[in-house]
């Protein structure tokens, strides 16, 4: 297995987004569970950028709905802030795995630190699986041998 900076297999992305007055709490910061929603913003995008986003995964008959989630909060994003968020998959073969650093991106301050794992879900047969499907892991594979994520 590849040992890389950004995770074993080096294939990440990252995104950017505005906070909006909307993600606020009372004492206006981002509200913590907003932040799982950005998680799900870069998650969505490196997906997409594998070529097995939800649509895709929806196509091969698979779901791969979240079975964890955790988040460490540093520091506050508040509104107009342009919060970049990084998604590294960690884990592919018998479960999705991500970890996720969001940052101010006017600062470069991290604020954020957290990690979502999703299980295979094969929706004709209505089952949980326990390793994830060749539509997925072929694509994910022929990342890794070439070994550039563009």
């Amino acid at each position: 297995m590849l040992k890389k900076e950004n995770g074993p297999y080096n294939i990440f992305i990252e995104t950017e987004t505005t906070i909006e007055f909307f993600d606020l709490d009372p004492m206006q910061v981002v509200w913590h569970g907003n932040y799982i929603n950005y998680f799900e913003i870069a998650r969505n995008a490196l997906l997409e950028k594998i070529g097995y986003g939800y649509y895709e995964m929806e196509k091969s008959g698979f779901a791969f709905p979240v079975i964890e989630v955790s988040a460490k909060y540093l520091a506050s994003l508040r509104h107009n802030d342009r919060a970049r968020i990084k998604a590294i998959l960690e884990e592919y073969e018998n479960r999705l795995m991500f970890r996720f650093e969001i940052r101010n991106a006017q600062t470069g301050v991290l604020t954020t630190k957290g990690k979502t794992t999703q299980m295979a879900f094969d929706i004709k047969a209505g089952e949980s699986c326990f390793v994830c499907p060749p539509a997925l892991t072929e694509k994910v594979e022929k990342i890794i041998k070439e070994g550039s994520f563009k």
